[in-house]
């Protein structure tokens, strides 16, 4: 944790800013605010059935751990594949607590017992009656996506700034081709490269209104010959 500087967000819940990009996590808005209103609720998650989602960013696991504790409240299975070039150890996962409730965080306790030794390369598998997580820690410049597969796509990298390789429009398009027709996907970041190159991929774009900030992202992969509404 020595390397990691702690940030209380306006909601209570804590983040940490990155030593390499020096850019927090979560919003200071809200960490656990951000991962609910934003990840999980705009591209209707805590809606969906059975939710496949698509994540950019495992960071600190705090977007998981709200859609887990959406799924578990719902009784619904949950897939939950991400991508994480910069994994974390299991104290640094640990330091970070969100208001769970008693099953999810049974599961996510589970989680932790069984994070792997970093760094590696090889995915970390984990599931039980509650659904799968698969977090493949690899450059998603080079990964490949499941085609036709994810109800919803959590855009949470560190800033195009600092960070611009999972924002290309490589990435945008494979994440395009990733997501099910009507699919959501979801970001923090409004830059007008970035809403470009999700138009360029196949995305409607739309800006939000968001928590904290102004604005956030959302865009939706439409159904052949439909427009969103």
């Amino acid at each position: 944790m020595d390397e990691f500087s702690p940030l209380q967000t306006e909601d209570g819940s804590l983040t940490l800013i990155h030593p390499r990009f020096n850019e927090a996590y979560s919003s200071r808005h809200g960490a656990w605010m951000q991962a609910n209103a934003l990840y999980l609720n705009l591209t209707q998650t805590h809606l969906h059935p059975s939710p496949r989602v698509l994540e950019i960013g495992f960071g600190l696991g705090v977007n998981f751990r709200a859609t887990l504790a959406s799924a578990v409240e719902r009784r619904v299975w949950l897939e939950y594949l991400s991508y994480e070039l910069f994994p974390v150890s299991r104290d640094v996962l640990e330091a970070i607590r969100v208001p769970l409730p008693g099953e999810a965080e049974a599961v996510w306790r589970g989680l932790l017992a069984t994070w792997p030794d970093v760094p590696t390369v090889t995915p970390y598998l984990f599931q039980g009656d509650w659904g799968r997580l698969e977090i493949r820690f690899e450059d998603v410049t080079r990964g490949d996506f499941p085609n036709d597969w994810a109800t919803a796509i959590y855009l949470d990298p560190f800033s195009p700034q600092v960070n611009p390789e999972p924002w290309s429009l490589q990435v945008l398009h494979k994440l395009y081709q990733a997501a099910l027709p009507g699919a959501f996907l979801a970001t923090y970041s409004v830059a007008g490269t970035v809403r470009r190159r999700l138009t360029q991929a196949g995305f409607a774009v739309q800006r939000v209104a968001g928590v904290g900030k102004r604005q956030w992202l959302r865009a939706v992969r439409s159904a052949p010959g439909v427009l969103p509404g």
